[in-house]
């Protein structure tokens, strides 16, 4: 099949790279010139594990392509992807001028059927307004599909390839023929492709990030009152998880979540539930307790230093908002960066992959180490907000050489209490008991 993709960020260039690996003709479109120019010179603007193998594979072989030519990017697509920024406004809802600018460009340049598919995370009648922008202009007959993404940063490429479903929202039965015909070689192993009405298919996507959300943030209070109570929250998260009607994903306690979807998707359904008059309580709670679950280290930081930061060298170990990724965006990390500097502290930090999108936001506000090790010569403390695989087993011997305190303030429950206990580490976690060696 031939697929246009409108958008080349993280979410149109994963399934560009993707649709390309089955067999099919994708031309990516974007209108930054800079970036079409990198892609076709073979320079993929993020990191994502697994892409850069199916990237310059297609590449090579004629299947993916990119352009700055709306016009000459759709011609002759059977379908095609609207990938855009839906980012949220000041009240929290989606901002859809970039998706319904296109879809105004798109109605004049149809020149035989397609179907214009919604990839992009948008508020519940978007395919209704995208539809509507085009058909004011089209000759030609067109249909609008929702289909959410369900991917993840970090493993995004091997949830495209093997989805857990794919939901598609259209009343069309030419397009569904259209779309069963795309996917199939996608779901061969039986995993469903779902069916429904387009507002259904919007809702679903906000639902499904919503309840992930609420998830997180649940055993983001445990964990507090954990702390309270003298409990383990690593041993209540095995205990629920073993539930088969809870699961063990997402039951990590920590200091918030952050990316570019959570925080966005949450805020937007709870402007979609305004919008109808509903007082959504749950999510305006997650919102309230992930803003303050991310600042929850910065007191205990100060209290360890009796009150005054001033002079004081923080070694940060994580900037991105999770593992396996460059993604910056609400990351945890940035929100504490920013407090400890106006506390007087200085900050030495080393991510595996994020750096240099913070120094685009941060400048020389910071110091970046060039590894782990190096951002600990001569800080007053390590404190970890991102749980790389690297952080895991390091080498402690070495880094009790290099700091100058053996205390570790974790935001992400990396290390056993036992063990920090045995390395004569003060070591304040999330949700279990600090443990105290001065």
């Amino acid at each position: 099949m031939k697929i246009a993709v409108v958008g080349t960020g993280y979410v149109g260039l994963v399934t560009g790279t993707c649709f390309a690996e089955t067999g099919n003709q994708v031309t990516c479109v974007d209108i930054d010139e800079r970036k079409v120019e990198k892609l076709n010179n073979g320079i993929i603007p993020i990191f994502e594990p697994g892409l850069d193998i199916l990237f310059y594979r297609n590449v090579e072989e004629g299947r993916l392509k990119f352009t700055t030519s709306l016009v000459d990017g759709i011609k002759g697509a059977e379908v095609i992807f609207l990938a855009l920024p839906t980012p949220p406004g000041e009240d929290g809802s989606a901002d859809l001028k970039y998706i319904l600018k296109v879809a105004d460009d798109l109605g004049p340049i149809l020149s035989q059927y397609a179907v214009i598919v919604d990839k992009s995370t948008v508020p519940v009648g978007t395919a209704e307004k995208v539809h509507a922008a085009i058909a004011k202009n089209a000759q030609v007959d067109f249909d609008v599909v929702s289909n959410p993404e369900f991917l993840r940063e970090g493993v995004a490429v091997e949830d495209f390839m093997k989805p857990d479903r794919v939901v598609i929202g259209t009343k069309s039965d030419k397009a569904k023929s259209v779309m069963n015909r795309l996917y199939a070689p996608l779901v061969r192993q039986g995993n469903p492709v779902i069916f429904m009405d387009e507002r259904s298919a919007e809702m679903t996507k906000y639902a499904a990030n919503a309840f992930l959300a609420t998830k997180i943030t649940f055993m983001n209070e445990i964990a507090n009152l954990c702390e309270l109570a003298g409990a383990n929250v690593d041993d209540i998260r095995r205990g629920i998880g073993t539930d088969s009607r809870i699961g063990k994903r997402f039951l990590f306690a920590g200091i918030g979540y952050g990316g570019s979807c959570f925080p966005k998707d949450v805020q937007a359904l709870a402007k979609t539930a305004q919008d109808h008059d509903y007082d959504f309580r749950i999510l305006k709670s997650v919102m309230d307790v992930n803003a303050s679950q991310k600042s929850k280290l910065l007191p205990l930081i100060k209290a360890y230093f009796g009150g005054d930061l001033k002079g004081k060298t923080i070694a940060i170990w994580g900037l991105a908002f999770k593992p396996y990724t460059d993604d910056i965006r609400e990351a945890p990390a940035l929100e504490n960066i920013r407090a400890l500097l106006a506390e007087g502290a200085k900050i030495t930090a080393y991510d595996p992959e994020a750096m240099d999108n913070v120094r685009n936001i941060l400048g020389n506000q910071i110091t970046y180490a060039h590894t782990s090790y190096a951002a600990l010569d001569d800080a007053d403390a390590l404190v970890i907000m991102t749980e790389w695989p690297l952080f895991r087993t390091p080498d402690f011997d070495k880094m009790n050489l290099l700091l100058k305190n053996k205390v570790i303030f974790d935001g992400r429950n990396v290390y056993e209490l036992d063990q920090m206990k045995e390395m004569g580490y003060t070591y304040y976690s999330i949700g279990r008991e600090t443990v105290k060696n001065d």
